[in-house]
C-alpha cells in the first residue's frame, strides 16, 4: 500500500518557495538601519534607540503587547522619518528587494498617504514616490536574479475622516501601480460603515477594495465590512472563529456568518505572528489557521508588519510548519488561495499560478522525493 510522502520543507525550501503576499504595510517593514539613517537625515530625535540591531529589538519588544492599540504606537517613529519623496522612494524600494529576497513573487503593500503630508509633499507627490520606489525595488530585484511585482493599496485611517478622498486617489492611480483600497486603524469605536461614501464610490467605479476587520473586535466588524460595506477581502478576518463550534466529538458547525464566508470564498488575509502580539490569538498551535484550514476557508499567510513583528513569509510559513506539520502541498495551497485573491487581472494572476507558483513548488517537491529516494538508496543492505 503506498503512502503519500509528507514533502515536509527545510528552512532553507520555505525560503526558495515562491509566495504571495496580501497584507503588509509599508510604514511597518523598514529595516531598522534605514530607520536610523532616516531619522538622521531628517532631524528626528525621539527615536527610542539610534543602533540599528537595538532599535529593531526595541520595535519588536514594544509591539509584542498583547494590546492592538499599543502595537499601533509603534508607527509614530516610522511615519515620522517617512515625510519625503527620498524617504518614501528609499523605503518602497527596499521593501521590493527584501520581499525579493525572501521568495516573494508577488505582493500587494498597503500605506496612508494621509500620514506621510507633514514634509509637504502633497498625496499624489506621495503615491508617485512610493510607486517608484517599488519599480526600483523591482528592476533591482531582477539584477539579482529575482523577480517580484509589487501592486500597492491606498489606506485611509478609520479614525479620520479622509476615506473618500483616498478612494478617489486609488482610483485615479490604478492603472499606474495601485491596485486597490484598504482602511485601518484601531477597531473598536470606529466601524467600517463611517466610512460608507468611499466603499459606495469603489463599488460604483468597479474599483477593488479590501477591510481590516475581525482583528480585535469580532463578527460585528466582519459583519459590517462584508454585508454594509462589500469588501473583496477582510483584513485578518481571524474572529470569524467565533462563529464556528467544535463539539466534543469533533464535530465542526459554522454558524451562518463563518458559512458565508467560507461559501463566497471571502478571503482571510491572516497575519499569525501579529495576532498573537496583538492578543488576538494566544500562539501559532492555537491560531484559527489550522481550523480554517482543515474547513477550506479562503485562507491567506500574511506578514502585517516585518519591523514590528520581527518577521518575514519564510519565517511565517516555519512556524506555521513546525505547528501544524504543514507540507510544501500546503504551502503551495496557501499561496495559491492569497494569487486567486489577489487584486490584479485574471488573466495575470492565472499566468502567476501557472507560470510561477505551481512549477516553483513542483521543482521543490520533486527535490524532496528524489532526496527520499537517495536516503533509501543509501540505507539499503549490499549484496555480497
Amino acid at each position: 500500500m503506498e503512502t503519500k510522502p509528507l514533502n515536509t520543507p527545510t528552512a532553507e525550501q520555505i525560503r526558495r518557495a515562491p509566495k504571495v503576499l496580501l497584507h503588509d504595510h509599508l510604514d511597518g517593514g523598514l529595516r531598522p538601519g534605514t530607520v536610523v539613517d532616516l531619522a538622521r537625515a531628517g532631524g528626528y530625535t525621539a527615536l527610542p534607540e539610534t543602533e540599528p540591531d537595538r532599535l529593531g529589538t526595541w520595535f519588536h519588544d514594544a509591539a509584542d503587547s498583547g494590546s492592538l492599540e499599543r502595537y499601533l504606537e509603534t508607527f509614530a517613529h516610522t511615519c515620522a522619518v517617512m515625510q519625503t519623496a527620498d524617504a518614501l522612494f528609499r523605503v518602497a524600494a527596499e521593501c521590493a528587494e527584501d520581499l525579493a529576497e525572501d521568495g516573494v513573487v508577488y505582493a500587494e503593500i498597503r500605506y496612508a498617504p494621509e500620514q506621510h503630508l507633514a514634509g509637504g509633499l502633497t498625496l499624489e507627490e506621495v503615491v508617485a514616490a512610493v510607486n517608484e520606489g517599488f519599480r526600483e525595488g523591482e528592476r533591482l530585484a531582477r539584477q539579482d536574479g529575482r523577480r517580484i511585482r509589487v501592486g500597492a493599496l491606498l489606506t485611509a485611517m478609520r479614525h479620520a475622516a479622509r476615506s473618500l478622498e483616498i478612494a478617489e486617489l486609488a482610483n485615479r492611480h490604478r492603472d499606474d501601480g495601485v491596485v486597490g483600497f484598504d482602511i485601518a486603524g484601531a477597531e473598536a469605536g470606529y466601524p467600517p460603515t463611517r466610512h460608507l461614501d468611499a466603499f459606495e464610490y469603489l463599488k460604483r467605479e468597479n474599483n477593488h477594495f479590501t477591510i481590516h476587520a475581525g482583528e480585535a473586535f469580532g463578527l460585528p466588524s466582519i459583519w459590517q465590512a462584508l454585508q454594509w460595506c462589500g469588501a473583496d477581502r477582510l483584513g485578518h478576518g481571524v474572529r470569524i472563529v467565533d462563529d464556528i463550534t467544535v463539539d466534543d466529538d469533533g464535530t465542526v458547525r459554522l454558524g451562518r456568518l463563518a458559512a458565508y464566508v467560507r461559501d463566497k470564498r471571502i478571503p482571510l488575509e491572516l497575519c499569525p505572528t501579529s495576532n498573537i502580539q496583538t492578543g488576538a490569538v494566544d500562539s501559532y498551535a492555537d491560531h484559527p489557521i489550522g481550523l480554517l484550514r482543515r474547513l477550506h476557508f479562503r485562507a491567506t499567510v500574511n506578514t502585517d508588519n516585518r519591523l514590528m513583528s520581527g518577521t518575514s513569509m519564510s519565517q511565517e510559513f516555519e512556524r506555521l510548519t513546525e505547528a501544524f506539520g504543514y507540507s510544501l502541498d500546503d504551502m503551495q495551497w496557501f499561496t495559491v488561495n492569497a494569487m486567486k485573491s489577489a487584486f490584479i487581472p485574471f488573466d495575470e494572476r492565472l499566468a502567476m499560478i501557472n507560470d510561477v507558483i505551481k512549477p516553483g513548488y513542483a521543482e521543490l517537491k520533486s527535490e524532496w522525493l528524489f532526496s527520499q529516494t537517495v536516503a533509501t538508496s543509501e540505507s539499503a543492505p549490499r549484496e555480497s
